[in-house]
């Protein structure tokens, strides 16, 4: 690449000219060697960058048997396939450092390698990607990262409520063996009565199905549902296992835009103008992950309308849902739509604070008729994993019960809302960064002037920032946002420490050019 004078985007960009599937992430992987491109993915970097596929995948070319393997992927081949099947892939990517390897290949005999499946190729979770790496390899040799990219609340100092602790304790000896597979009875009756609170319509105890966090409880009801080429709507930015489960799962996520000039509110228009025949489902994110954005009832009628007149399914993932400031309220958009089939997300590990305790739920509701065998495939996955976490859902009840601290923090002179505001007043103040003031959850997502300062590839502006300042961000493609110019900043440290991050990207910013 550099010889070619080329970065990560020109590759990408030249992916796209002749519809390969190319992301910079993926690049990224390639050139630090943790994964090895497929077969039509090698093809196209080899004729981009003009070099011998073996050789780009680190094999000495000059060998025999090499060469051979060179010729068994050429269009000159006696096959005339130039990428050869799938079983020639997998032998034929061999580490020729390995002693194995080479004793077998001087017998002739190709040594097998196993490599990620396929279905992985359109998946990305920069939250935990090629940056956060390099954080730790930066980390391992000594030197100190603030890591501003995942919503991790502990490392901030913010506790799980002595009640939480002291009532799982309590249980422990209780809950040692499996639960129920949907969990608890106590937990289900608590979390159906919050969705009643919610005034989310037709729910029952069978409706509730707990979960080790809503991440397992997304990936569970994509798998449940879709088949190969069916699609679903998913925002942009999303959080990005929303497109990923879809994608594992042989779906296709279809992504409407959300509206920074409309406070990162879903753009309807797009929304309407992406649905086809295939599509089957929207996703909300509602509070948003990144962007902090509360949608009004106004925009989730538009929604519910769109859906409505679609027959669509919809998806709310409102984890953050008791995070919500400056006196507003959350409405679940299930209580909205009693005729749909809804599927409601949410947990604990935000609003108690206790992530690593790993507890999440989904509730279904509406019109369940509609959804009959979509149910009997959900209660079938469920069963296969067993159960959640039975210690962390022991706590759910307490949890949702009584004085919620949370509230503490989301009124001004709390940590979360004087960090918000501090957070969105000075990032507005660095010269070519503007930010749209988020109203709940503890993110923001600042745009940068890419023009101002010549970037053309968000990760490659991460790992600078990251280099010279020590600072650890989370880039705007990491949530499948397609332009360069937003990353994400977790605003969960002391506004002593904001302070001290702000002013390293303040001067970060007066001399970067990328």
């Amino acid at each position: 690449m550099n010889a070619r004078h080329l970065k990560q985007i020109d590759l990408v960009r030249a992916a796209q000219q002749v519809g390969v599937k190319l992301g910079k992430s993926h690049v990224s992987q390639y050139v630090s060697g943790k994964t090895v491109p497929r077969t039509e993915i090698l093809n196209f970097l080899a004729t981009t960058l003009d070099v011998d596929e073996q050789w780009l995948l680190g094999h000495d070319t000059t060998a025999k048997t090499a060469t051979t393997r060179v010729e068994r992927h050429t269009p000159s081949s006696a096959s005339g396939n130039a990428e050869g099947s799938a079983s020639e892939t997998r032998t034929d990517r061999r580490n020729e450092s390995s002693p194995a390897s080479i004793h077998l290949e001087e017998e002739g005999i190709p040594m097998r390698q196993f490599h990620k499946s396929t279905k992985l190729d359109n998946v990305l979770y920069d939250v935990r990607g090629p940056v956060v790496d390099e954080a730790a390899r930066m980390e391992e040799s000594g030197m100190h990262v603030l890591k501003l990219n995942i919503g991790n609340p502990a490392p901030f100092g913010f506790r799980t409520p002595d009640e939480v602790v002291y009532d799982m304790a309590r249980q422990l000896t209780e809950t040692e063996g499996y639960s129920a597979s949907k969990g608890l009875f106590s937990a289900r009756k608590a979390i159906m009565q919050y969705a009643q609170l919610k005034n989310i319509p037709n729910v029952g105890i069978e409706d509730i199905y707990t979960g080790n966090g809503v991440s397992e409880l997304i990936n569970l009801s994509m798998s449940a549902l879709l088949d190969d080429g069916d699609e679903v709507l998913v925002p942009s930015p999303d959080y990005p296992l929303w497109t990923a489960c879809v994608n594992l799962a042989g779906g296709t996520a279809v992504h409407y835009t959300c509206d920074e000039q409309s406070e990162w509110y879903p753009d309807i228009d797009d929304m309407r103008a992406k649905i086809t025949d295939r599509t089957v489902a929207i996703v909300i994110i509602n509070p948003n992950n990144p962007t902090g954005a509360l949608y009004p009832p106004e925009v989730l009628q538009q929604i519910v309308d769109l859906a409505r007149e679609h027959q669509l399914m919809i998806f709310s993932d409102e984890i953050y849902d008791r995070l919500v400031m400056d006196g507003l309220k959350h409405v679940s958009i299930a209580s909205m739509a009693p005729d749909l089939f809804c599927v409601t997300f949410s947990g604990l590990s935000k609003s108690h604070m206790i992530a690593g305790y790993r507890v999440g739920w989904m509730v279904l509701s509406g019109n369940k008729h509609m959804a009959k065998d979509y149910i009997e495939g959900i209660n079938m996955l469920t069963n296969m994993r067993i159960c959640s976490n039975v210690p962390a859902q022991s706590i759910v009840q307490t949890a949702l019960g009584g004085h919620q601290s949370v509230n503490d923090y989301i009124v001004p002179g709390g940590r979360l809302y004087e960090q918000r505001e501090y957070i969105y007043n000075a990032l507005n103040a660095i010269p070519g960064v503007t930010a749209v003031k988020p109203k709940a959850a503890f993110y923001i997502f600042p745009k940068i002037d890419v023009k101002k300062f010549n970037v053309l590839d968000d990760e490659q502006f991460a790992l600078d920032l990251l280099h010279d300042k020590r600072i650890l961000i989370t880039r705007g493609g990491g949530f499948n946002w397609q332009e360069p110019d937003h990353f994400r900043i977790v605003y969960l440290p002391r506004i002593e420490v904001l302070r001290d991050a702000v002013g390293k990207i303040t001067d970060f910013l007066s001399y970067y050019r990328q």
